[in-house]
């Protein structure tokens, strides 16, 4: 990617919006042109193609979540405390009917990752640090006492992650609070309250 005289984080922002509101193969040049501010031939000299802009976009996705995380998770609090908070922002997140609060990493692994090699391996790649990162957490949890030693860190993070997943699915088609909640709760217990005994 050459230099260019934009804000690059900012155009990759608008482009991560842009590819969640409506995919990546719906989403034209001149949704990218609006969203970003840059014409199209701005964005070709920068990015090289519309592909290059999603590959950047979802570079800059995984800063930004991981930036997320890692906020969520300031050791302030009890590990399986700040865990039910993350989760109950994830809710929030689905309730927001907020193209820019999705999940970019589902959406394109939905719609490219049977076409596109490149696309696919990043996306794994992503999914697996934050599956990582919540094994990590179990296992500081257990460290504290907070959850059974000998639970299963990294079967509880596949369960959690799982349970993601749906929640972000099922906000989809049934996006009330009440439901999603419930649902959050009962990941929760199933995976905390469950893993301390």
């Amino acid at each position: 990617m050459r230099s260019a005289e934009f804000d690059c984080e900012k155009v990759l922002r608008a482009a991560m919006t842009a590819f969640m509101d409506k995919g990546y193969g719906k989403t034209s040049m001149q949704d990218l042109k609006k969203a970003t501010g840059l014409h199209p031939g701005s964005i070709y000299c920068a990015f090289e193609s519309k592909r290059g802009l999603l590959l950047a976009a979802l570079e800059q996705y995984k800063k930004d979540r991981n930036a997320e995380f890692n906020d969520s998770f300031p050791g302030k609090a009890a590990v399986l405390t700040e865990l039910k908070d993350y989760l109950d922002n994830i809710v929030q997140e689905c309730l927001s009917c907020d193209a820019s609060k999705a999940c970019l990493l589902i959406k394109a692994l939905n719609e490219l990752a049977e076409q596109d090699d490149e696309v696919q391996q990043i996306i794994t790649s992503n999914l697996a640090l934050w599956q990582q990162s919540i094994t990590d957490l179990f296992e500081q949890a257990k460290v504290k006492g907070e959850l059974n030693a000998q639970s299963d860190s990294e079967h509880l993070a596949r369960y959690f992650v799982m349970g993601v997943y749906g929640l972000r699915t099922i906000a989809q088609t049934h996006p009330q609070a009440n439901v999603l909640q419930q649902l959050a709760d009962q990941l929760y217990h199933d995976v905390c309250v469950q893993g301390k005994h």
